[in-house]
């Protein structure tokens, strides 16, 4: 692989122009696509095989005119305190508010609160529904705005009124400050390490081309794959912060080659043949954990992952193109400052030599590097000093953090977990307190009796059952399909929808039912918003583990081939358990406790979202590999060339160390920017990947894994013959490379020498 990378190198750099217009010509296709491609539609979240989405299915084809209908709103009034909404004034208002809108652009009906029933016990709050005939995203402005006039006219007349429902629902769009200040955050750590505003801005420049790719194709796919706003987020997040990670390693390697004094073109093919090498398989890792995500069934989950996983491929293939290109064309300003000073020193004093001619060594000699003492190097050296007090302090500490995931729970999110400053949060807690806690999430019975004998029968024993138990609040009159032979009924809990008692209700129901469709011949299925939701959080608990199982295996058997190592394969993924509870420690405590939720603004507490438990493993685990490679590739190629355990350990730490410790402070700054956004998913998402990152760099990989490695010694690299002779071997720290492309001729001192007088202005 190694030497397949560097001829793809060395070609990048030499034809710079063809590969720079290559990537300009299919950055400029994927804007031009996304222009015009049609905004993609939100779909609900489906789970195949529960019984959730088996009556959902049954409804859509029992009940064909139920599809037609599009988005709805919610008008909450509430009468001003001390008065009712039925008196006279008050219902007046409410009247002419719904005259307002009746009739009006897209309006498919709305309904009259005082003639449906739907007033409060106590009269001091109603509501109306509102059904449009276009979907929430085809809502015309003027429509969303008729809908807000309506309420502010409602309101003057000494009202409360709220909007609920899906009219007024949309995706935030990325590109918010907090997402502006994680990208500027990157951008400072990469001028500090890097020392060069030009490479800090290569880093940056290729990371933002390949995302704006992602998320242009994303968008241009939306309407034929059915991928939402959270699948191009996600892909912005991923593309984003892998990008600028990729781009930074090869870009260090690169001017490591120039420091033993590899020519420009010969610097860019080493630096793709070995930190292209590691970019590759961790990309891979990322890749593969990422489509993963398509066996647990749920269709979103798949869409997610496989947008992310397109976001990381291009960010490889840009990294591995488009970054030694860049390298030509920018030519000495990629060094750093102090270095391109330091070799500008002798060419002015050789402008002024007695010949007057330029030196013919070249730039095959050494540029200056900085002295090897560094923080890394210090680092290392006092967890060799003290591997076991590293080892237990890192451990135990991750440890107390991952506690609180013993406690983790499941759910989705819903208005409920909104801000109280949106009218959809208002509006939710007006219904709640009006007609009760479960009414903001009713369930529904759907009653299947194509095979019974009467269906008004079987209904009729179906409606009783349920009327009948201790946790339903109200139950509706069943309504029948057009065809007679399936009823729907709607039941009203007790509790809210998110609240363990009505998960436990739904199972209730469920089980009591049997003896229904044993005596009437009839299929009784429970569905809804709140059943489904239910349905897929108990399916994410059921695989979070065998994923957790087929994600571990992965890393072990990928590190194996990787590192010809048994030991360095189960430390790593030890590591990454460890890296994930903790995660998961920090979900459960902001999220379930509300321990500095207020500072997240996050305004209520509640289960974490299902879908993140899965989503951060498989994530997780891609972006941990990264570290335990481009970290320990440097170590094994110290050891392989005859260092001792504890001078390979320093080596890794001294080569990348800090390299390492700037990507992971990008990566988390790039996923704390998503925190600020309102929508609960991608604050979930931002909070998790954000703490799961920085516990595997700064901790794992920094203290742990040098920690164990240090007490392992030689045995960390033994691996048995049988397993050497069977698995391949594919040369991530360039062993092949160096028999096949000769060294460049420095001596051993040479690192710390200027670069002579040459021809090249690189």
């Amino acid at each position: 692989m190694a030497t397949f990378l560097y001829r793809i190198g060395r070609w990048a750099f030499r034809r710079r122009r063809l590969v720079g217009g290559l990537w300009l010509g299919a950055l400029l296709l994927a804007v031009a696509a996304a222009a015009v491609a049609p905004a993609a539609e939100e779909e609900d979240l489906s789970m195949p095989g529960t019984e959730s989405q088996e009556a959902f299915d049954l409804l859509d084809e029992r009940f064909p005119e139920s599809n037609a209908q599009g988005a709805e709103a919610r008008l909450v009034f509430q009468a001003p305190d001390g008065q009712r909404v039925t008196a006279k004034e008050n219902k007046a208002a409410v009247k002419d508010t719904l005259g307002s809108l009746d009739g009006g652009d897209q309006v498919a009906s709305t309904t009259d609160p005082y003639q449906t029933g739907a007033v409060s016990k106590d009269g001091t709050i109603a509501y109306s529904t509102i059904t449009y005939s276009a979907d929430a995203r085809d809502l015309t402005g003027e429509t969303k705005s008729a809908l807000e006039d309506a309420a502010s006219k409602a309101r003057d007349t000494g009202l409360t009124v709220e909007i609920g429902g899906s009219a007024l629902e949309a995706e935030e769009a990325p590109g918010g400050t907090t997402e502006i200040i994680g990208v500027a955050v990157a951008a400072v750590v990469l001028v500090l390490t890097l020392g060069s505003l030009v490479a800090a801005g290569l880093s940056l420049l290729t990371a933002f081309v390949g995302v704006a790719i992602a998320f242009g194709l994303v968008s241009a796919l939306a309407v034929p794959l059915g991928l939402t706003d959270t699948v191009a987020i996600l892909s912005l997040m991923l593309g984003l912060a892998v990008g600028i990670d990729y781009a930074l390693f090869i870009t260090s390697r690169y001017r490591d080659e120039r420091a033993r004094g590899s020519d420009p073109e010969e610097a860019a093919g080493r630096a793709a043949g070995t930190a292209g090498s590691a970019v590759v398989f961790a990309g891979a890792t990322v890749f593969i954990a990422l489509v993963g995500l398509g066996v647990v069934g749920i269709p979103e989950l798949t869409k997610m992952g496989l947008g992310g996983a397109g976001a990381v491929a291009l960010a490889v293939l840009v990294a591995l193109t488009l970054v030694p290109a860049l390298f030509g064309f920018f030519g000495r300003r990629v060094l750093a400052r102090a270095v391109r000073e330091a070799a500008e020193a002798p060419r002015r004093g050789a402008g002024n030599c007695a010949t007057g001619h330029d030196e013919p060594a070249g730039d095959r000699q050494p540029i200056a590097a900085n002295p090897a003492k560094r923080m890394g190097t210090r680092w290392a050296r006092f967890v060799l000093r003290r591997p076991v007090a590293v080892l237990m302090v890192a451990g135990l500490g991750l440890g107390a953090v991952a506690t609180p995931a013993l406690s983790l729970e499941l759910g989705l999110p819903g208005d409920e977990s909104k801000s109280v400053e949106t009218t959809q949060r208002r509006a939710y807690d007006l219904l709640s307190d009006g007609f009760g806690p479960g009414f903001n999430g009713p369930l529904t019975v759907v009653v299947d009796a194509s095979d019974a004998a009467d269906t008004r029968a079987a209904t009729d024993q179906v409606v009783k059952t349920v009327r009948d138990m201790d946790g339903i609040a109200s139950v509706g009159a069943p309504v029948l399909s057009k065809t007679k032979d399936t009823a729907v009924l709607t039941a009203v809990p007790k509790t809210a929808p998110n609240s363990g008692d009505t998960k436990d209700l739904v199972n209730e129901i469920r089980g009591a039912v049997s003896g229904v469709e044993a005596t009437t011949g009839a299929g009784v299925l429970v569905t809804g918003n709140t059943a489904m939701n239910i349905d897929i959080s108990e399916a994410m608990s059921d695989a979070l583990v065998p994923y957790l199982a087929v994600v571990i295996g992965l890393a072990v058997l990928l590190l194996m081939v990787v590192f010809r190592s048994l030991l360095v394969p189960v430390k790593a993924a030890l590591g990454f358990l460890l890296s994930v509870g903790a995660a998961f420690g920090v979900l459960v405590a902001v999220f379930q406790w509300g321990w500095g939720a207020d500072l997240l603004g996050i305004e209520q507490t509640g289960p974490v979202m299902s879908l993140m438990p899965i989503l951060v493993i498989g994530i997780v685990f891609g972006l941990a590999m990264d570290y335990e490679v481009f970290l320990l590739t440097r170590m094994r190629e110290a050891y392989v060339h005859g260092a001792s355990p504890g001078e390979a350990i320093v080596t890794g730490f001294r080569h990348s160390g800090r390299v390492v410790a700037a990507a992971a402070v990008i990566m988390v700054s790039v996923f704390a920017g998503f925190i600020g956004m309102s929508s609960p998913t991608i604050q979930t998402m931002g909070v998790g990947l954000a703490t799961a990152v920085a516990f595997d760099a700064f901790v794992v990989r920094m203290a742990i894994v040098p920690a164990v490695l240090a007490l392992l010694g030689h045995r960390a690299w033994w691996l048995p013959r049988i397993l050497s002779r069977v698995l391949p071997n594919v040369d991530i720290e360039g062993e092949k490379l160096s028999r096949h492309v000769p060294a460049p001729a420095t001596a051993p001192d040479a690192a710390a020498q200027p670069l002579p007088v040459g021809r090249h202005r690189y």
